[in-house]
């Protein structure tokens, strides 16, 4: 069964880059005590996620920060590395917290996967957006259809603030 709002997020291990290299990041790390707003898109580098919906959290990034929000962070089932590299050839490097799960776990462990093999892609995380609060999911928002991120982007969940 999906997460849903009120739910806690399970505890998970996430990979980020940092100036020494790769760190893993857990869930109570980004989570604990914070406002954050989280989304996910099912790959780095790919079209929607890449022209719409990354820039749209990018061009809301100091709107939604002023909202009282933390930390704007990301993640795909992409390597650290790829995360990486796509945060740096957006601009978003610093601006954006990009937490790599790489196998699926986190997507899994919300319930909140994609199968995309028949693509080439393979297992991946569907296009989400939530806010969450000391851990704890108080919006949840999904895409009605495939390719757009409207009902999950920058300019959506800021209106959600």
């Amino acid at each position: 069964m999906p997460i849903a709002v009120g739910d806690r997020l399970p505890a998970a291990t996430f990979k980020t880059m940092t100036a020494e290299g790769p760190k893993e990041i857990g869930t109570a790390d980004v989570f604990a005590g914070k406002k954050v707003v989280l989304f996910a898109v099912p790959g780095a580098f790919t079209p929607t996620c890449s022209r719409s919906h990354l820039p749209g959290y990018l061009a809301n990034r100091d709107a939604i920060l002023a909202k009282g929000v933390d930390t704007i962070a990301v993640t795909a089932v992409n390597d650290v590395f790829v995360m990486d590299a796509w945060s740096k050839a957006n601009d978003a490097d610093g601006k954006i917290l990009f937490l790599a799960d790489g196998s699926a776990a986190f997507a899994t462990a919300i319930g909140l996967t994609l199968d995309l093999t028949a693509g080439g892609l393979g297992i991946r995380s569907q296009r989400w957006s939530m806010l969450v609060e000391d851990g704890v999911v108080k919006e949840l928002n999904f895409e009605e259809k495939p390719g757009v991120a409207d009902l999950t982007g920058g300019a959506c969940m800021l209106g959600k603030l």
